[in-house]
Formats: structure tokens, C-alpha cells, sequence
């Protein structure tokens, strides 16, 4: 499992255990993961939090792989 993965897998254990952290993943989600897990998100990367129902099923299509092979790590934009 990459790291990004495991940070994931924290972020949605969290809000599930903690609704308050809940709240402020979803109105200011740079700032919910700065504040409960210290890692600070560069201002031109943009995060959005959306919560699933049993109405409401979100589908995300990640990058295609053979663009992201072209671009080097640093122009990815990756957050450690």
C-alpha cells in the first residue's frame, strides 16, 4: 500500500471516529489534515472531500497512467 493510501485510510478512520473532524475535512480539508495529521497541503493543490450516501455514489477517474509516466515526480505536484 503507498503512503498516500495509508494517509487516506487515516483521514476516512478519523472522520468516521470524529465527526468534528468530519466537519472541517469537508468545509476546509487542507486545514483538517494540517491540523490532525501535520502535513501541510502546497496552496496550488486543490482538495475536495465529498461524503458518499446510499444515494450519492462518486466515481474518480485518477490520471491516465501514460501521462503521468511523461511528467517527472516534482511536476506532479505530490504531497508528502
Amino acid at each position: 500500500m503507498s503512503r498516500e493510501q495509508e494517509l487516506r485510510d487515516q483521514i476516512i478512520e478519523k472522520a468516521w471516529a470524529d465527526a468534528s473532524f468530519k466537519e472541517q475535512l469537508i468545509a476546509d480539508p487542507k486545514s483538517a489534515i494540517r491540523d490532525a495529521f501535520g502535513i501541510e497541503i502546497p496552496a496550488h493543490f486543490n482538495v475536495q472531500v465529498l461524503e458518499e450516501t446510499q444515494d450519492n455514489y462518486y466515481l474518480v477517474i485518477p490520471e491516465n497512467p501514460q501521462d503521468v509516466a511523461r511528467m517527472s515526480y516534482e511536476s506532479l505536484g505530490r504531497w508528502r
